[in-house]
């Protein structure tokens, strides 16, 4: 039988020692044979590309001169992969032993399966999970739930493997010919909602996502992004409006635009004015701004890309 080959993607940005604890990782506990990984620099400041080309030779790096987002780095690794599955996993994850292989599996015996993810719990807290699947989203109020999350791991999800609402953006395996249909991620969210607006477009292309528990990665969450930022008020509230647009029913969608403006608004609100957050304000009304104005598809981002860093 010929072992499906992995391509195994990841992005960096600014975080060199972050990406080559992942590739350490990855060396340490793989024990796949045919795999190939994917290191994709989203235009850090400081270039890692020729230093890592000696350092690691059997890795493939790419640079882009532009910081693409999310979607768009990950979608450059896409783009140069061979494998017959991708497995996208945040640069600030570390992998465990028979991750690839367990998720693989699960992928070979289930072929309507487009998407998958494993168990994560959070590397800091190695005991606590972050994700073990996601309800189904609410589509008056685009909201759902994370499986798990902050539970102490005592071994009650063990054992699942299993369809799920969504796949985590963290870690998550798909079927090539799943991408092939439902094509790559939005590149127009930059940050946050794009890997849940791709479980959608991959489930309406016929697939499922599901979650497998007896796969395990860890997560240094908060890594790239703080708790709290303009940068992530802006996107979250931006990108909040525009899954739904991209992905809800008429009916829901003009529900949800209303519940968002006399409630999530006013709430907000208060909650920047209570913490002193007063630019955050600015945020959620150019995230507003922004809908009204840009068609759903449109790549103007709306927020001052090279501030970011």
């Amino acid at each position: 039988m010929i072992m499906k080959k992995v391509s195994i993607i990841t992005v960096n940005f600014n975080q060199p020692a972050v990406t080559e604890a992942l590739l350490s990782s990855i060396s340490d506990t793989n024990t796949y044979n045919n795999i190939e990984i994917i290191v994709v620099d989203n235009g850090s400041k400081t270039n890692p590309v020729p230093q890592w080309q000696a350092q690691y030779p059997d890795v493939i790096f790419i640079r882009s001169d532009a910081n693409l987002g999310f979607a768009g780095g990950n979608n450059l690794g896409i783009k140069a992969a061979t494998g017959d599955y991708y497995f996208l996993v945040n640069n600030d994850t570390e992998f465990t032993t028979g991750l690839t292989e367990t998720l693989v599996n699960v992928l070979e015996a289930n072929p309507n399966t487009g998407i998958i993810s494993p168990k994560i719990k959070y590397f800091q807290q190695p005991d606590v999970l972050q994700y073990v699947g996601f309800t189904p989203m609410n589509y008056y109020t685009c909201a759902n739930k994370c499986v798990g999350q902050f539970e102490e791991d005592k071994g009650q999800y063990d054992g699942i493997t299993a369809p799920t609402g969504f796949c985590h953006g963290a870690a998550m395996m798909l079927r090539r010919e799943a991408v092939d249909k439902a094509g790559l991620m939005a590149e127009n969210y930059f940050l946050y909602y794009e890997e849940m607006d791709w479980n959608e477009h991959i489930k309406r292309a016929g697939y499922e996502a599901w979650v497998c528990t007896n796969a395990l990665i860890y997560h240094k969450e908060s890594v790239s992004v703080g708790a709290k930022s303009a940068l992530k008020e802006y996107f979250m509230n931006r990108n909040r409006i525009l899954f739904m647009r991209r992905n809800a029913p008429f009916l829901k969608r003009w529900f949800f635009y209303i519940y968002f403006l006399l409630l999530v608004t006013p709430r907000n609100i208060i909650l920047y004015i209570k913490d002193k957050n007063y630019n955050f304000i600015l945020m959620l009304f150019k995230a507003i701004g922004w809908n009204i104005v840009q068609p759903r598809n449109s790549m103007k981002l709306g927020y001052p890309i090279k501030t970011i860093a």
